[in-house]
C-alpha cells in the first residue's frame, strides 16, 4: 500500500497484522472485487497452519558490521507471536507467502537440521564461533513445545562443546533450563530475553502471542538464579511509542538479573513498514501521523534506511538522545554491552571425533 487503504485492514483476535500484503515475488496480483454476490464474513480469527521442510542445510552466514555473529540457526520460518513490527516478515515471500498474515498463520517447521548441522561442524575448514539461534524468527515459539527442534539442537550443541547465544521473548525456554545450566557451567551460552514494552495492554497488539512483558522479566530470573548468563534486548524501540520507557524496562531487567544490555531502533524494510502503520491507524490513530514522523527523522526522511551502520540506530537528533538515554540508563544500573561474549571456543569437539557418540 503506497497509501494506506484501512478498507483492506481488519484486526483479527491474536493476530498482530491487519492484511496480508501482495508477495512482491509473485508474477500476478490478484485484487478482490464486490460484484454484488452476499458473501459470510470470515470469522474474526485464523487458524495456525503448519508445514514440514526437509532442510537443506543447517547454518547461515552473514557477513555484516552490524551484528555481534556470523552464524545463525532457525529452526522455523514465520512466527507465531505475530510481532506486526518484526523486520523478519519479508523473507516469508521466498516461500510464495505474505509477509502479513501468512507470516504468522501459515509456519514451516525444517526437520533434519541436526543431521545438517552434524556435517557442516565436522567440515575440515569450520572455525568454531558461536551460533546464534533465532536470527531470524524466535526459536521459542509455539510451534516449538511440539516440535521441540531447538531442544534438540542444544543437546547436539552441547555435546560438541559448542558455544550458542538465543534471543527470544517466550516463557518456553524455562524448559530447557537443565540443558542451559549444563552449558553455562562449560561457558557456552548467553540467553538474551527481548523486551518492547513494559505495558501489557500495548503488548497484545504490538506482540499478541508472545509472553506477557512481567513473563519475560520472570524468564530473566529463573535464568539468572539457574547461573545462566542472561541479558535483555530492548528491541525495537519506537519513537513516540515505546522510547519514554527506556530507563523503567532497563531498571526492570537490571533488578530481574540482566546483566548485559543492547537495543535496536525499529525497523520497517520493504511490506514491514505499510503493515506497521495499518496497525498504527487501527489501534492507536491519535499517535500514528507523530510516530511515523519521528521515523522518517531517524531514517534521513525515509520510513527505513538499510545502510550498515544506521539500519540498527538511525541518525539524527532523536536517534541521538536515544543512544544517550539509553547508555545514561546502562551506566546506572551497571549493564553491560553485548559486544563481548565470552564464550568458550576452546572446548569445541568436531562430532566425528566422538566416535559412537554421534554414530
Amino acid at each position: 500500500m503506497t497509501s494506506l487503504d484501512l478498507s483492506r485492514t481488519t484486526v483479527h483476535k491474536g493476530r498482530g497484522a491487519t492484511y496480508d500484503p501482495h508477495n512482491r515475488f509473485a508474477p500476478t496480483h490478484s485484487v478482490a472485487e464486490d460484484d454484488g454476490w452476499w458473501q459470510e464474513e470470515a470469522a474474526n480469527s485464523l487458524a495456525t497452519e503448519v508445514r514440514e521442510e526437509p532442510s537443506k542445510s543447517a547454518l547461515s552466514w552473514n557477513q555484516s558490521p552490524d551484528l555481534p555473529f556470523d552464524r545463525s540457526l532457525n529452526p522455523y520460518r514465520g512466527c507465531e507471536h505475530g510481532c506486526v513490527y518484526c523486520y523478519a516478515r519479508p523473507s516469508h515471500a521466498y516461500w510464495d507467502l505474505s509477509p502479513g498474515l501468512d507470516f504468522e498463520t501459515k509456519l514451516i517447521a525444517r526437520s533434519g537440521l541436526v543431521e545438517h548441522l552434524k556435517e557442516e561442524l565436522c567440515h575440515p575448514h569450520y572455525v568454531c564461533r558461536p551460533i546464534n539461534l533465532s536470527g531470524n524468527t524466535d526459536c521459542y515459539q509455539p510451534l516449538e513445545a511440539t516440535y521441540q527442534t531447538t531442544r534438540r539442537l542444544l543437546e547436539f550443541l552441547l555435546a560438541c562443546r559448542h558455544p550458542v547465544t538465543l534471543v527470544t521473548k517466550s516463557t518456553l525456554i524455562l524448559r530447557d533450563i537443565d540443558l542451559l545450566a549444563e552449558m553455562a557451567e562449560h561457558r557456552l551460552v548467553r540467553v538474551f530475553v527481548s523486551l518492547t514494552s513494559l505495558d501489557a495492554d500495548l503488548k497484545r497488539t504490538l506482540e499478541p502471542r508472545a509472553a506477557s512483558p512481567q513473563a519475560r522479566l520472570k524468564v530473566i530470573r529463573e535464568l539468572n538464579t539457574a547461573g545462566i548468563p542472561v541479558g535483555t534486548l530492548v528491541s525495537p524501540i519506537i519513537p513516540g511509542l515505546t522510547d519514554h520507557e527506556i530507563e523503567r524496562i532497563l531498571e526492570a531487567a537490571s533488578r530481574a538479573g540482566a546483566r548485559t544490555a543492547t537495543w535496536m531502533l525499529l525497523r520497517l524494510p520493504h511490506e514491514v513498514a505499510p503493515l506497521f502503520e495499518a496497525w498504527l491507524e487501527a489501534h492507536y490513530p491519535e499517535r500514528a501521523a507523530k510516530v511515523m514522523s519521528l521515523m522518517r527523522q531517524c531514517r534521513g526522511g525515509k520510513t527505513y534506511e538499510a545502510a550498515f551502520g544506521k539500519r540498527f540506530r538511525g541518525e539524527g537528533v532523536f536517534a541521538d538522545l536515544i543512544a544517550q538515554r539509553f547508555q545514561r540508563a546502562s551506566r546506572q544500573w551497571n549493564m553491560q554491552a553485548r559486544t563481548d561474549q565470552g564464550l568458550n571456543t576452546r572446548d569445541f569437539r568436531p562430532p566425528r571425533a566422538q566416535g559412537d557418540l554421534f554414530d
